[in-house]
């Protein structure tokens, strides 16, 4: 387990090569940064395009820029999904159902975020919202119940605990913070795509 003080992961899994070893701590931090600046971002984002005093201002900024939008958005589900497989795959940790969930999320928003942005329909928001709505109330849902494990409506299994925090990134950086930074900038992405007029 990891500490909650640790600003870079001190652990390391034992089972990783020397070299997967010394990138391990670089890998995870770098992916706790971004995904922090991702949910600032998306957070700011959705602030932005809600509160009418600056909605105009963002829409003047974003008018012409919907397929750049969704090729941001795409770069964040591709990285998110990256993330993912690289904590499971390589590194080697047992994804919870919660986490399993919000792959289900995560994974078809890289191909409906592809087509879409290289198609340019940005209608894309009709699908790709849903799926980043709904991955972003399960991660969540599942930050809170590491945080509370009490919270547990009896969903997670022994084998792979859903309040078990396998990383913990400046102290509260875990992954499924990570996978709510992406989910929150990616419906951002989206929501200002739907409004850029091409």
């Amino acid at each position: 387990m990891y500490t909650l003080n640790a600003r870079l992961p001190s652990r390391v899994p034992s089972h990783l090569s020397p070299p997967g070893a010394r990138m391990y701590g670089g890998i995870t931090g770098s992916l706790a940064g971004l995904a922090l600046l991702a949910g600032v971002t998306g957070l700011v984002l959705l602030l932005a395009l809600v509160l009418p005093a600056v909605r105009r201002a963002v829409e003047g900024q974003i008018a012409g820029q919907g397929r750049a939008l969704l090729v941001l958005a795409w770069i964040v589900a591709t990285a998110s999904s990256g993330g993912s497989l690289y904590f499971s795959e390589v590194v080697g940790f047992i994804p919870c159902i919660l986490c399993w969930y919000q792959r289900i999320a995560m994974y078809p928003l890289v191909l409906v975020l592809g087509v879409g942005a290289l198609t340019g329909d940005r209608r894309v928001w009709r699908y790709a919202l849903p799926l980043s709505g709904t991955g972003l109330i399960i991660a969540l849902y599942h930050v809170a119940l590491q945080l509370q494990p009490a919270l547990d409506v009896g969903m997670c299994t022994a084998g792979a605990p859903c309040n078990v925090r396998y990383v913990a990134v400046f102290g509260f950086v875990s992954i499924p913070v990570m996978a709510a930074g992406g989910f929150l900038l990616i419906s951002g992405l989206v929501l200002a795509a739907a409004r850029a007029a091409d």
